[in-house]
């Protein structure tokens, strides 16, 4: 197949088609739930307002290091609507919870109000009111007393090797220093980035109601299940007892996965109050006490033969962590898979430091370690005098290079070739400098991305009506991917169903069971469930239109029916034709239901269920089986350099990925395109500035924190390469969500080089770093 043949482009023109005749499933619906979300009909979970309910705000800690000595209460304690006043010294103990992988916790009681400080913006207090005006004007009123100790406020406070060895990421085959000590051509430089933020424009926060033993939750919330074990397992209540509610969510980039500190607060003080509590984090708060993407420190030395094959990788890397707990930012990953070598070496340090524990952010691990590879190959390119394409296709990994498997399937060759014709690639002047436009200087760059397939198995019900509809119902949740549309996709093409009569319920507990919508794998496991359901639905219709006594099919005595356009027929020429609704009236039926599971399809013993859906324990690993699983992009990005005032703005953008079938072209476009706007702004904009004297976020608000606006961003063209991958999901998907972001950032810094001939290793590119 050429890439031609094997492309197809998504933007304002090509929005309507289809991936095949007659198909739901590929074609380019509009979002499913969009005429809610524009006329305000989509209810989020904050926007709930049980009866009775106070309100709370959380009061930060203005130190990094030390501890709380005292909090004066009596002044917030008798202001007008104040309810009560929580400290370390009155909040009670919960009992700790087991972590996202389902290991036990470290120690058996958990203390969310801590007098120990470990970072700036650690809850030390809260205030209930009656209002949300009281209780912030009751917070102003504390007297608080600290006692401050010495602080480490990133990854510059700490010598190079200092923390301690993440063993898991170590890489190691051949002899990589000696390869590279021996190579004709070497090169070897250091990468940063700094500590980011997912900044969705929903804040984090909950809404917590207790009946008895039971807790409902109102939250935004990308794991449901995992939550609400978290929920349980800190109140010593059974897991059933935990309700989780969260229909839709405004943005989530990783930042609403896990129960924070504020959640083990807010449920604490309604269990305390005998009420309902809501509590909604501020836009401060969100920045220091939500873990982003953690600052990272690379460094990448490549040795390679003077005809740009390579011959050595020595990578070594080192992220942040909180003091107090560890999360581990995967430097490595995409850096021991992305090209062919014979040796390599990579080895990973974490460094603690006076911050909230960092988090998942878009592509955790693949986007920083993409940064540090993608860059030092195209700086190898120039050493050399080649091509950044040519020697991206010259050192082309025909099979993972880690475990020697093959891939599953890997159009990264055809996204190169796709990408490189539609952005005109062959016209580039190889020269830095060489290219401009009056006084504004233009620069190429291209750099490749990847992400992993993420593997669960998921649950659905499906619900067939008298009235010839189907519900569909899950405890997955949307946040702005897509999941109601893809979903009604698959039911409606498998009973032949127009859109408009296919229903899907979502974000709710006490629904079929799924895991966390993250690490782009929602789309692949639910399309997954509820075709097999959906399927399975089928045939007991048809079972009842062949075996029925009332059924209008039962005399023909045929052995199957067909099931299409939303109605039963039979082979025969002469053979009834009804409608679903129809003939469910005519055997007296309101309605029929399956719920089915997909253990089996990924090798998980149902056994295993529970910790499925609360924990990724179970999560097949991309490489579990005979194949290596991962979704591939090429980004080819333009960028202009205004050579007098040294501003870069980024012009023109063509991406071109291989995600595997798309469930949805016109959603997959558009998350393609979400991420490559968030790569543009780590490229240029976002950086958590960290006073270094007391470790404190200085920027933590949106006028200072800069994210890209509209006028930020060019017209942006995505092309799909990909082919329906077997291997990776029942219907043929691979992961979309993360992968945009992968690469992008490498891709403008490279353009910036041939803009400039500046080389910028340091994220983000600002003017004073060219001038």
């Amino acid at each position: 197949m050429s890439a031609a043949e094997a492309t197809r482009r998504y933007g304002d023109s090509s929005d309507s088609s289809s991936t095949a005749s007659g198909s739901v499933i590929g074609a380019s619906v509009t979002r499913f739930d969009g005429s809610a979300k524009i006329r305000g009909a989509a209810t989020y979970a904050l926007e709930h307002h049980p009866a009775n309910v106070a309100h709370a705000v959380l009061v930060p800690s203005t130190i990094a290091a030390g501890r709380v000595r005292s909090i004066g209460t009596a002044m917030a304690e008798t202001a007008p609507g104040v309810l009560k006043v929580l400290t370390p010294d009155n909040a009670p103990t919960l009992k700790a919870a087991s972590d996202w992988l389902g290991n036990p916790p470290a120690r058996p009681d958990y203390q969310p109000l801590t007098a120990e400080i470990a970072y700036a913006g650690q809850y030390i207090a809260l205030v209930i009111a009656e209002t949300f005006e009281q209780a912030t004007q009751a917070a102003h009123l504390l007297d608080i007393v600290y006692e401050e100790a010495e602080t480490v406020s990133g990854l510059r406070d700490v010598a190079q090797g200092g923390g301690f060895l993440a063993e898991p990421m170590t890489r190691e085959w051949g002899d990589a220093q000696a390869a590279f000590a021996s190579a004709p051509v070497q090169i070897e430089h250091e990468y940063e980035m700094p500590r980011e933020f997912q900044m969705p424009i929903e804040p984090n926060g909950l809404i917590a109601e207790w009946q008895g033993d039971k807790l409902t939750i109102w939250e935004p919330c990308q794991w449901l299940d995992g939550m609400a074990r978290t929920y349980s397992e800190w109140f010593g209540i059974p897991f059933e007892n935990v309700r989780i509610i969260s229909p839709y969510i405004g943005g989530g980039f990783g930042s609403k996965a896990f129960c924070g500190v504020h959640d083990a607060i807010g449920a604490m003080a309604a269990k305390m109050l005998g009420r309902p509590v809501k509590l909604a984090l501020t836009r401060p708060q969100i920045f220091s006490s939500i873990g982003g993407r953690a600052a990272t420190r690379q460094t990448i030395a490549i040795g390679a033969t003077e005809e740009g094959k390579l011959l050595s990788i020595v990578h070594s890397g080192a992220s942040e962590t909180s003091i107090n707990e560890t999360w581990v930012e995967p430097l490595g990953v995409v850096t021991a898979l992305m090209y062919a070598t014979p040796n390599l070496s990579s080895h990973q340090r974490v460094v603690r430091v006076n911050t909230v524990m960092p988090g998942a952010k878009r592509a955790p691990g693949e986007n920083p370690s993409a940064f540090g590879i993608e860059s030092a190959i195209d700086e190898l390119a120039y050493e050399i005098g080649m091509d950044p394409l040519e020697i991206r296709l010259r050192n082309y990994a025909e099979e993972d290079p880690h475990t020697r498997k093959p891939w599953s399937t890997r159009q990264l060759r055809e996204a190169f070739a796709a990408g490189a014709e539609a952005f005109g690639w062959s016209r580039r002047k190889p020269e830095p400098r060489s290219m401009r436009d009056g006084h504004h200087l233009i620069g190429w760059g291209v750099a490749a991305g990847t992400y992993p397939v993420r593997r669960a198995a998921g649950e659905a019900r499906v619900l067939l009506l008298a009235d010839g509809t189907v519900e569909v119902s899950s405890s997955t949740i949307d946040m702005g991917q897509g999941a109601y549309t893809v979903i009604a996709q698959t039911a409606a093409e498998v009973f032949g169903l127009p859109l408009d009569k296919v229903a899907v319920k979502l974000g709710d507990s006490t629904l079929p069971r799924a895991g966390v919508t993250g690490g782009s794998r929602m789309a692949g496991v639910m399309t997954s469930a509820v075709h097999k359901t959906a399927v399975a639905l089928r045939e007991q219709l048809v079972e009842l239109a062949l075996t029925d006594p009332a059924s209008p099919f039962r005399a023909l005595q045929a052995n199957t029916l067909t099931v299409a356009d939303g109605r039963i027929s039979s082979p025969l020429a002469d053979g009834p034709v009804i409608s679903i609704g129809s003939f469910l009236a005519a055997i007296g039926k309101t309605e029929i239901d399956a719920t089915r599971d997909t253990f089996a399809e990924i090798g998980i013993d149902p056994k295993d269920s529970y910790k499925n859906y609360t924990t990724i324990a179970m999560a097949p690993p991309p490489t579990a089986g005979d194949f290596s699983l991962h979704s591939w992009c090429a980004h080819f990005i333009e960028v202009r350099v205004d050579e007098d005032f040294g501003t870069v703005r980024v012009s023109r953008v063509v991406s071109a990925f291989d995600s595997g079938r798309l469930y949805n072209s016109r959603l997959a476009a558009s998350q393609i395109k979400g991420g490559i706007i968030m790569g543009i702004g780590q490229a240029l904009l976002e950086e958590g500035l960290v006073d270094g004297r007391h470790a404190r976020l200085m920027n933590a608000n949106l006028a200072d924190y800069l994210i890209p606006t509209n006028a930020d961003i060019p017209d942006i063209e995505v092309i799909s390469v990909g082919i329906p991958d077997p291997h990776a999901s029942a219907l043929g998907g691979k992961g979309v969500g993360e992968l945009g972001i992968v690469g992008v950032a490498p891709a403008i810094a490279n353009a910036v080089f041939h803009a400039t001939g500046k080389r910028i290793r340091d994220l983000p590119i600002t003017l004073d770093k060219l001038i």
